[in-house]
């Protein structure tokens, strides 16, 4: 019986493995493209100027000349090539933002050849004119990528059952000739083998479908809802330079970092009451955004008329309907305060390069192991001398003779405490 199976579970074998070689195609394919969404789409579009310039034909420009060792050393190097050279200096100028400087940790040689491949193959798509196909108006190349997979891999598997039944009519056309008596073959819906390997691939397949969702219940990175008005935190954070904390304040003393009320954005807007010297605005699909127009959508909020300021009354404004983008599960504590104020952690730790973002959308993934990493590596600010850092801290006197000692250089969250259950679980 087992020798008699060998080949059917031989060409069951290959044939898994053609169909996963096709996997692992399809999914190195879209690698750039997963690169770009996650480090660059949030400032930059391959067609069009967005927050930063547009990256299709950046590399084949006069400045670059093809060469993207030019580029590493942007990437790498943003903080020092935009206070001296005249070209990024120039772009600075002109967008009003910076663009975050990444590390080799953060992204490597090889990911960057990536994204650009995959900018280069996106500008030559869009330059190539499809015919519209009935019923599938505009949908996206991962999702033919994953309809052919689909496809080649139906095929395959048709193949090997008809292989594997012309196997077996061969081998008892063989038999029959050489009369040899072999027992009726079991059917295969009854055949143990057949039944085996089915339920083994489905478990696989099922398993890894159910753990990959279960692992992103309640996760929302790269969360963007639309909101009711367009605010951009590049205008506003970035090009103006607002403190966060002029808006959130509440992010300073509280848990809760707080939406700011009507009143707040009218301290400013009773004065502004057109947008028309920052920089153009797009929304998330490219469109142009009307800045002056969104700002009567706040006058309609706070029911101010801009044509007779002196008789507003903010104690008729109607609080603006946002969207909330960020949000931890109730039994999940979380302080501002306790971070921003005594653990000196910059918003952009945890919401991403927000002074350079129009429409704001969850930078991180906010998961348990997120926050764990975060512990691990952050580290405390002492109060060494018990002038400077956090009083609290003055109470771990074993650190600080340990630090006396030369013992150890730097205390982490994780030292504090910071991986107990009960610091975030009620």
């Amino acid at each position: 019986m087992i020798s008699s199976c060998k080949p059917i579970i031989q060409k069951l074998t290959l044939t898994l493995f053609f169909v996963f070689c096709f996997y692992g195609i399809t999914v190195f394919a879209q690698d750039g493209k997963t690169l770009f969404n996650s480090k660059c789409a949030a400032c930059h579009n391959p067609l069009k100027d967005a927050t930063g310039p547009k990256l299709g034909g950046v590399l084949e420009s006069d400045f670059y000349g093809g060469d993207i060792k030019k580029v590493y050393n942007w990437v790498y190097n943003v903080n020092k090539l935009v206070a001296s050279d005249p070209h990024y200096m120039a772009l600075k100028g002109q967008f009003g933002s910076v663009m975050t400087q990444f590390d080799h940790n953060s992204i490597s040689e090889k990911d960057i050849d990536a994204i650009f491949g995959y900018i280069k193959q996106y500008v030559v798509d869009a330059s190539t004119p499809t015919p519209p196909v009935e019923g599938r108006g505009g949908e996206e190349t991962s999702n033919q990528n994953a309809v052919i997979f689909g496809i080649i891999s139906l095929i395959l598997a048709v193949i090997a059952l008809i292989l594997m039944q012309v196997n077996s009519n061969l081998k008892k056309m063989s038999d029959d000739a050489e009369g040899i008596q072999r027992p009726e073959p079991v059917p295969f819906y009854r055949n143990k083998v057949y039944i085996a390997l089915v339920s083994i691939v489905l478990f696989i397949v099922g398993g890894f479908y159910l753990t990959k969702g279960a692992i992103g219940l309640q996760r929302q990175k790269d969360y963007q809802p639309k909101q009711p008005i367009y605010y951009s935190h590049r205008v506003h954070a970035g090009i103006n330079q607002i403190n966060c904390l002029y808006c959130h304040g509440n992010a300073w003393d509280s848990k809760t970092a707080a939406i700011p009320s009507v009143n707040v954005c009218m301290n400013c807007h009773k004065n502004i009451s057109e947008y028309t010297k920052g920089p153009k605005l797009y929304d998330e699909n490219g469109d142009p955004i009307d800045g002056t127009a969104q700002i009567q959508k706040l006058y309609e909020y706070a029911s101010f008329d801009p044509k007779r300021p002196s008789s507003w009354d903010p104690s008729k404004a109607k609080p603006i309907e946002w969207e909330r983008i960020h949000s931890l599960p109730d039994h999940v504590y979380f302080n501002h305060s306790q971070h921003i104020r005594a653990g000196k952690v910059q918003c952009q730790t945890c919401h991403g390069e927000i002074t350079a973002m129009d429409e704001v959308k969850q930078f991180s993934e906010l998961s348990m192991g997120w926050c764990i990493n975060c512990h691990r590596q952050t580290k405390v600010d002492f109060n060494y001398d018990d002038k400077t850092g956090n009083k609290f801290y003055s109470i771990y006197e074993r650190f600080h003779n340990d630090f006396k000692a030369g013992k150890m250089d730097s205390v982490t969250v994780k030292d504090i405490g910071g991986l107990e259950c009960q610091k975030c679980h009620y």
